[in-house]
Formats: C-alpha cells, sequence, structure tokens
C-alpha cells in the first residue's frame, strides 16, 4: 500500500510502522522499541498546517496562551507548519528566509523531563532532522549545535525556545525546523552558503513526505529522551534520587544514545573551529573540536593548549 501523500497524523504512523520500527528493530529489542515509540507517541499527533504565517514560534506561543486562557489542556507535539514565513527569525533574531518551496515547522511540547535530559532536545530534533534528509541525500551533515549542510552549505537550521505558561507555569519547549527542500531563490548574502535539496539533488523532493520522515524520526528522538531518563530513574539508588545535585551528576554521567547518534551524522569533531555565542558579531575563541560531551556539550581544544566545555553557542568552520 502506498503511503498517504499529504502532511498527516496518519502519514506520520505509517512512516513509522513502515520505516522506524523495522530500522530501529536492528539494534534494540522489539519491546525497547515499542516502549520508546509510546514515550514519543504525541510528536505528530496534531497537525495545523498555514498557507502563511509571521514566525511559527510566534504562533506558537500564541496558541499556548489562549489554551491556557481558556483552561484548556494543551495538546504536547502539535505541530503547526507554514507554507511560507513572512517574519522568520533565527539564532539572534537573524532573518530566517522562508518562502514556498521550503519545510518551515514548529512542534510544541510540554516538557515533563529533568533538566539534564531537557538539555538535549535540540540534538534530538537535530538528530531526527539530519537522519530524515539523509535517506533523499546521504551527504547531509551535522554541524553543532544543529545545521544540517550538504557539500559545506547549509540546507536546515533548527532552533530550540522555550516559555513559561501564563496561567500554569509549565514550561514548553518550542523547536523550530527549517529544511530547503525545492526553494531556489536565496537572498544574495546566503547564496554562496545556503542551498536546496532541489538544487543539490537536481529534482524537486516531496515536502510532505521529507516532513512526515522527520516526524516519525522525531518520535523516536523525543521517545529515546524519555525512555532513556527512565532507566536512569531505574539505576539510581534512594540516596542520588532524593539529592538533586547528585542525580544531576548521576545523569551527566551517562553519555545519552542520542549523542552517539548525532555523532554519527556529524562533521564537527575533529574540525577547527572560530566559536561565539553570536560568533558573526562576537567571535571568542579559535580551537579545534576534540568530541561532543554527555549532555551534546563541546568540547574545544584551544589554540593555546587549553580546554573548554560550552553548551550553547555556536561554530564556524575555519578549515
Amino acid at each position: 500500500m502506498g503511503l498517504i501523500a499529504a502532511l498527516t497524523p496518519d502519514l506520520v504512523q505509517q512512516l513509522i510502522r513502515a520505516e522506524e520500527i523495522p530500522l530501529r528493530s536492528t539494534l534494540r529489542p522489539t519491546p525497547t522499541v515499542s516502549a520508546v515509540l509510546r514515550f514519543g507517541a504525541s510528536v505528530g499527533s496534531v497537525i495545523q498546517r498555514h498557507a502563511q504565517l509571521g514566525r511559527g514560534m510566534d504562533h506558537a506561543r500564541r496558541l499556548i496562551a489562549e489554551h491556557e486562557a481558556t483552561g484548556r489542556s494543551f495538546p504536547s507535539g502539535l505541530v503547526i507548519v507554514a507554507d511560507q514565513l513572512s517574519g522568520g527569525r533565527g539564532r539572534f533574531q537573524r532573518p530566517w528566509h522562508a518562502p514556498e518551496g521550503g519545510l518551515w515547522m514548529t512542534v510544541v511540547l510540554v516538557n515533563t523531563l529533568l533538566p539534564v535530559s531537557s538539555s538535549l532536545y535540540t540534538l534530538a530534533a537535530g538528530a531526527a532532522a539530519a537522519e530524515a534528509i539523509a535517506t533523499v541525500h546521504p551527504g547531509a551533515r551535522l554541524k553543532w549545535v544543529n545545521d544540517v549542510n550538504i557539500n559545506g552549505r547549509k540546507v536546515c537550521g533548527i532552533l530550540c525556545e522555550s516559555m513559561r505558561g501564563p496561567v500554569s507555569g509549565e514550561e514548553y519547549i518550542l523547536l523550530g525546523i527549517g529544511i530547503n527542500v525545492n526553494n531556489e531563490a536565496f537572498p544574495p548574502e546566503l547564496a554562496d552558503q545556503a542551498a536546496s535539496l532541489k538544487q543539490l539533488l537536481g529534482r524537486e523532493v516531496a515536502v510532505d513526505q521529507l516532513a512526515g520522515r522527520v516526524l516519525a524520526k522525531l518520535v523516536w528522538s523525543i521517545g529515546l529522551l524519555h525512555y532513556e531518563e527512565q532507566q536512569i530513574l531505574a539505576m539510581s539508588d534512594a540516596v542520588t534520587l532524593t539529592d538533586p545535585e547528585l542525580f544531576e551528576q548521576f545523569l551527566a554521567g551517562h553519555r545519552h544514545p542520542l549523542v552517539d547518534s548525532w555523532l554519527a551524522l556529524s562533521d564537527t569533531v575533529g574540525r577547527r573551529v572560530r566559536f561565539g555565542y553570536d560568533v558573526q558579531q562576537k567571535p571568542l575563541f579559535e580551537g579545534v573540536v576534540e568530541g561532543i560531551g554527555c549532555c551534546g556539550n563541546l568540547l574545544l581544544r584551544l589554540e593555546d593548549g587549553s580546554r573548554i566545555s560550552q553548551n550553547s553557542g555556536e561554530i564556524v568552520y575555519l578549515d
């Protein structure tokens, strides 16, 4: 039976059955795969489609406020997709070019994870997007924190924001995923840095099929965050569980399998880079990336031989 063409929760479920379960079952027992997918099942269970939005993150924030103001429970895992964005913004409020032909998606999650696990949301989204893009172009590579490049040109960017519910006080995680799919025109300042899958492949890519595949893989990644946290909770002794600082140290000492998944698709380790929190405007260090830590942090050896670890920021490859 062929897959549904339009992006719907049914398409996401079809892709999970047809692709994710067979893939993940080659490495993990079937009961574990089922458990992980149950933990992530809310992702893509509700999908909103818009012809145009200003900014997906802003729309998500309005929806959260509206739900809480009227006493309604927000559907965690809700996905907002726009055919184009007129006010897209990336990191540090940089304009994000988001015309028709691309995939512009915001996933909203109610955060129930512990802080150390929550620090991996961005890597979870990056691994899902890169794995999905690699199914249509095997040259997809992740650059820390979460750009997906092909042949050195950016095809995907990911932004993670959070907010507190104005009534509930609950924390919401907003994952913005933007992929250049069939859009071919870029502003002059981006023309040499960005590319679309259509330009690189010489053919169009089915946007909704790719979106469904990103969500199917995000079901796995988000589910894995929750599953692994439960496993660690089960392994922790009573003293660790009752001491927040000890528990944080315990979690940080166990490298998450999502980090390994991310590394398998990355070309960052071993590269000479320039680092900064806004590296274009305020570069801070230059050095060689020695690895990625247990919480997705960048491990950098500076030119003077000293070593630092950074949990946030961005890099530019110098080699």
